[in-house]
C-alpha cells in the first residue's frame, strides 16, 4: 500500500509548466510543522516535494499562492535521471491524487497578518487525468536543470 496524506503550507508561489504534449505539471513544496520544537519559540518543519498534473495543477496555480494551507492526498514515487554532469540523481516526491484547499484567500491574508491559522475546509479537486502506472513511458518534462532544487 502506498498512500500519503499531508497538511501543510506552500513554501513559494506556484509556477505551472507544460509538457511537450500539453499536459500541465506543477512541482511544489509544502512545509509541515513537527510536533516537537527545536528551540523554544522555533517550530521544526519538514519540507515535502510534491507534483500535481493537469486539472489539479491548473486549479492550484489559479487559486493558491505562497503560504496557502492545503491538504494533499497521493502516493510516494521515486525516479532518477542523469544530470548534465553525468551523475545519477534520485528524486522522491508525492504524486498528488487529490488536493484540498483548506482556507479561503481572505482567511490566508488575515492569518498572515495576525499569525493565526484557521483550518476551515474549502473546495476539493480530484486528479482525474494524472499519468498512471499503465503507461510504458513517463511523460517528458520541459524543465531546465536550473529549475531543479538540487
Amino acid at each position: 500500500m502506498n498512500k500519503v496524506i499531508l497538511i501543510g503550507r506552500l513554501t513559494k508561489d506556484l509556477e505551472i509548466r507544460k509538457t511537450p504534449n500539453g499536459a500541465s505539471v506543477l512541482n511544489f513544496t509544502i512545509a509541515i510543522n513537527r510536533v516537537g520544537k527545536a528551540q523554544p519559540g522555533q517550530p521544526e518543519a519538514d519540507f515535502i516535494n510534491c507534483v500535481a498534473w493537469n486539472q489539479t495543477a491548473d486549479l492550484m496555480g489559479q487559486y493558491l499562492g505562497k503560504g496557502s494551507l492545503i491538504g494533499v492526498e497521493g502516493r510516494i514515487q521515486t525516479r532518477n535521471y542523469e544530470n548534465n554532469e553525468g551523475r545519477r540523481v534520485y528524486v522522491t516526491e508525492v504524486v498528488t491524487d487529490r488536493v484540498e484547499f483548506l482556507e479561503s484567500r481572505s482567511q490566508r491574508q488575515s492569518s498572515q497578518q495576525t499569525g493565526y491559522y484557521d483550518q476551515a475546509p474549502s473546495q476539493e479537486y480530484d486528479q482525474t487525468q494524472a499519468p498512471s502506472d499503465d503507461f510504458d513511458e513517463e511523460p517528458i518534462l520541459d524543465i531546465a536543470s536550473d529549475d531543479l532544487p538540487f
